[in-house]
């Protein structure tokens, strides 16, 4: 159990002992799993590996109550007698951070580490570029950041609404920066999975050097699917490979994104297949979005990434690929939160905390006998309407919490999930200073009144 663990045994009928620090003990078990004793003579942890102590120290932390999440001052000094047996679901709890529509600064993507790791994930997926903003720095192509890492104006709102916020926008990362948030996350027991998008959504790309593309044009300033995309020129396939190179030179991550998804006129799949099988044989394992099956056959080891609902990752699996679910119709936190008018920017279908509790990652169907590994879930947070990290925050939280339990905890549903959630989660976000959205609806302040959205 994520938010606090279950099934709880209380020692001598939930009496509270000092707290006096803790022993940790390596033993046999689950991957990330843990034993936690609480009692007069301090806390024992036994922990399968150190991920696992890991996760029962933020157990811990959680049941020395909120004050334990803030960064000073008087910190509790009691704990409940209790013994904790806890354990993963799954071994692949993500989230998938766009940093390329809106840019974050980096101490932002560090504060965001901390946070899933308050959260027991274990997996950062970073969206690094797209047509609106590339943000990783390339030595060998110094362009993709002086030219493709700010566009000169941004839409307001759905694209539909034709207006533009007059101002520009734009920021990167130097691989410094990105080794110390990979540094920084390796510490914590999460993975860094960076994702260069290709062969659409690459108009920043693009614009920096003209010959990779089929048409020109500048950083796109608008949302949606662009129709320029690139070439499959040799040059251009050459081009990329020296770009994954140096990705993957500062990122050391098992599996690294090459995207895949949106990209009209490359159904065949020339692109990604040739990248694919440049990162797979640099040791790596590629990792696309569910329409890189358009270009099988994939190097096998592609993990896939099923996010136009759970088909594509079914389909994946029988072809004996690992697969992360991510269907777009529940686990993507960008989208409206309910039908008040008082919703800022709603677009999308209607995801409510409810909704994000009650999914399964493991569809319906399956067998357990697909030659393919469900590897686990993650939430997907899109950044077009998301210009801060205030409103990365709005669209997060507290429904990464409910998604962060359906990844941890066993499939059955705990009906006083939003009561544990409102009395024991929800004033440690305020301790971590969190700006969530109230289960009764937005402040006033997080309103965006006549920002115009497209729900579905």
């Amino acid at each position: 159990m994520n938010l606090l663990p279950r099934p709880v045994s209380y020692v001598d009928g939930g009496r509270l002992c000092e707290y006096k620090g803790w022993e940790t003990v390596l033993v046999d078990g689950p991957p990330g799993g843990y034993r936690l004793l609480s009692s007069d003579d301090g806390v024992l942890i036994e922990a399968h590996d150190a991920e696992g102590e890991m996760n029962a120290l933020q157990t811990l932390r959680q049941l020395l109550g909120a004050q334990a999440f803030r960064a000073a001052g008087d910190k509790p000094s009691v704990i409940p007698a209790c013994e904790v047996v806890d354990y993963p679901r799954f071994g692949w709890r993500g989230v998938m951070l766009d940093v390329a529509r809106h840019f974050l600064p980096k101490r932002e993507v560090l504060r965001y580490v901390e946070l899933l790791s308050v959260h027991k994930l274990n997996v950062l997926h970073l969206h690094l570029t797209d047509d609106q903003g590339w943000r990783f720095e390339v030595k060998r192509y110094p362009k993709l950041t002086e030219v493709g890492s700010w566009r000169e104006d941004s839409r307001f709102g759905d694209r539909r609404s034709g207006g533009l916020k007059g101002r520009p926008h734009g920021g990167f990362y130097t691989q410094d920066d990105l080794r110390e948030i990979v540094a920084y996350a390796r510490a914590r027991h999460i993975a860094v999975i960076p994702e260069i998008d290709i062969p659409g959504h690459s108009q920043s790309a693009i614009a920096a050097y003209p010959e990779l593309g089929v048409h020109g044009g500048g950083v796109w300033t608008d949302w949606g699917v662009n129709e320029r995309v690139l070439n499959t020129n040799e040059s251009t396939v050459d081009f990329y490979r020296n770009v994954f190179d140096e990705l993957m030179d500062v990122f050391p991550a098992e599996v690294i994104g090459l995207g895949g998804d949106e990209a009209p006129g490359h159904e065949d799949g020339v692109l990604v297949r040739a990248i694919a099988e440049h990162v797979v044989s640099r040791g790596r394992r590629p990792y696309g979005w569910d329409e890189v099956l358009d270009a099988r056959p994939l190097p096998a080891s592609t993990v896939v990434a099923s996010w136009r609902g759970v088909e594509g990752g079914i389909t994946a699996l029988g072809d004996g690929h690992d697969v992360v679910m991510c269907p777009e119709q529940h686990v993507y936190l960008d989208y409206r939160q309910s039908d008040s008018p008082g919703e800022p920017i709603p677009v999308g279908t209607l995801t409510t905390l409810e909704d994000v509790y009650a999914w399964d990652p493991v569809p319906g169907g399956l067998t357990g006998e697909e030659p393919g590994r469900l590897l686990g879930a993650q939430a997907n947070i899109w950044t077009e309407h998301l210009d801060s990290a205030r409103r990365v925050d709005y669209a997060a939280f507290p429904r990464l919490a409910a998604f962060a339990e359906v990844v941890w905890s066993p499939a059955e549903k705990d009906p006083g999930f939003v009561r544990r959630l409102e009395e024991h989660h929800l004033p440690r976000l305020d301790a971590l200073g969190v700006e969530y959205r109230p289960l009764t609806g937005p402040h006033p302040w997080q309103r965006l009144p006549g920002v115009p959205g497209f729900p579905r």
